[in-house]
């Protein structure tokens, strides 16, 4: 049976990965988070022996080192962090305490049984797009933001302890990722309660920015792919959908999919932080897959299928930092 810990993992994309590492029962799945941001509604409803929570915080060396140091790991999800661009901009030396979390967990795992650390990297640290789309190898690093530097330096780590320690990594740069657990305050979930309830939906500036987005499942299964197939060791993978869509466009099709009377309302830009353009070359994540992507259009009904955002109890729950 292999071990793994997941950090962050009451958060939207950790909890959904350890639902899915949970429900291979060759797996024990240790789910850490402090709940500062996550939610424990998003942790895993399944009936199985196979998985704990512990709360914690994976910044704090003194909590974070009993739990590793117990379950002799096999392997690391270190999904752990403060995410979202306004949160990020407003709370700059929350976000850079997160690197403690980062050379906790490195230091724990190469002193234990750890076979390999999967790192959650973000698009952010493209910063301006100087090219397009974005490559893992070739597009350069130019984020100034400190949830931006926080990743670079994250991905630094995982370098040097390789090359001193022999400790293997991947590292994952997500792009925006959607889906039925996602808090409201990112784009697609706050544009689809709005439209619901047939509010405005609120656009920063002109609208011509560009996004991609991956859906949720996409998202977890190149995840797992990489572990369980054993891919991606010591190197960096871009995961996230590879069509390009203007806020305005994708407001639009909100409103077509829910039957909306919403208006769209155009509000002062964002003065950082807003990229004018984002799109991965993801075609190592569709080989990974071996299969397309979900549109965001079958991401969109997916979502509504399930009903989420129509139940009047549904809670704003965000991203979780363990």
């Amino acid at each position: 049976m292999s071990k793994i810990l997941v950090t962050g993992g009451s958060g939207f994309i950790g909890s959904a990965l350890a639902e899915k590492l949970i429900r291979n029962h060759n797996n024990y799945v240790v789910i850490v988070d402090d709940l500062s941001t996550g939610d424990k509604g998003k942790l895993p409803q399944l009936p199985t022996t196979n998985w704990r929570f512990i709360k914690c915080d994976v910044n704090d060396y003194a909590e974070i080192a009993p739990i590793m140091t117990s379950y002799m790991f096999d392997y690391v999800f270190h999904f752990a962090a403060v995410v979202g661009v306004q949160r990020t901009q407003e709370n700059p030396v929350m976000v850079l305490k997160d690197i403690e979390g980062i050379k906790n967990v490195l230091s724990l795992s190469k002193n234990t049984t750890v076979k390999r650390i999967f790192f959650s990297s973000s698009s952010e640290i493209y910063g301006d797009p100087v090219e397009v789309p974005q490559n893992v190898y070739t597009t350069p690093l130019n984020s100034r933001l400190p949830y931006a530097i926080v990743k670079n330096v994250g991905e630094a780590f995982m370098r040097s302890y390789k090359q001193e320690f022999d400790l293997d990594y991947t590292i994952f740069r997500f792009f925006n990722t959607y889906g039925p657990k996602q808090s409201k305050d990112f784009v697609i979930s706050k544009f689809l309660l709005a439209a619901l309830h047939n509010q405005d939906i609120t656009i920063y500036g002109d609208g011509t920015q560009t996004r991609t987005f991956c859906f949720i499942d996409d998202n977890v299964d190149a995840c797992l792919t990489a572990l369980n197939e054993n891919k991606v060791v010591n190197d960096v993978i871009n995961i996230g959908g590879n069509r390009e869509i203007t806020i305005l466009e994708l407001a639009q099709i909100v409103i077509r999919l829910t039957g909306s009377k919403s208006k769209i309302i155009h509000v002062d830009p964002l003065k950082d932080g807003d990229m004018k353009r984002r799109q991965p070359d993801n075609s190592d994540m569709k080989k990974l897959l071996g299969r397309e992507l979900l549109s965001v259009e079958q991401g969109i009904k997916m979502i509504l299928d399930v009903g989420l955002y129509e139940q009047k109890n549904y809670k704003e729950c965000n991203n979780s930092k363990g």
